[in-house]
């Protein structure tokens, strides 16, 4: 029935959480799990070079640039974590960093990789991110392609 499961990481501890859940299930269904992180920092980086200095959070672009680099290495930090876990269980796994608007991406991972299940926490890290945005589950439900499954 789940033979493909997507998991959006970004290390808060209902990710954690969707993660445990995700392995079960995995383990019942003989599903490949696939983690994947978001960041969006870098949506301010093509502001900032066509001039618009509030866009980066009043940083050079270099300092943005930087800002940037540590953010995806801390995304890829998360995945391998992920990664451990999974493959410790004895599930086969896949990981997947990408770059942009958060639900956006998630969303079309799920369409494009043809997931059966999206398997996430029921909030995450960035308390700032979801008042500015609204809650990423939220929006993963109304929107995903396939069975979303949130866990807290």
């Amino acid at each position: 029935m789940f033979t493909k499961i997507l998991v959006p990481l970004d290390g808060s501890e209902y990710a954690k959480s969707a993660l445990d859940t995700a392995v079960k299930i995995a383990h019942q269904f003989n599903s490949r799990l696939t983690l994947i992180h978001v960041s969006s920092f870098s949506l301010f980086l093509p502001l900032r070079m066509y001039g618009d200095e509030g866009a980066s959070l009043g940083m050079d672009l270099e300092e943005s640039m930087r800002v940037a680099e540590v953010i995806r290495e801390a995304g890829a930090e998360i995945l391998a974590k992920g990664e451990q876990r999974v493959a410790a269980e004895g599930v086969p796994v896949d990981t997947v960093l990408r770059e942009g608007h958060v639900v956006q991406e998630i969303v079309n991972a799920a369409q494009k990789g043809r997931f059966d299940l999206i398997v996430m926490g029921a909030k995450g890290r960035s308390k700032i991110q979801e008042m500015l945005l609204g809650s990423v589950s939220e929006k993963v439900v109304r929107t995903a392609p396939c069975t979303v499954m949130i866990v807290k």
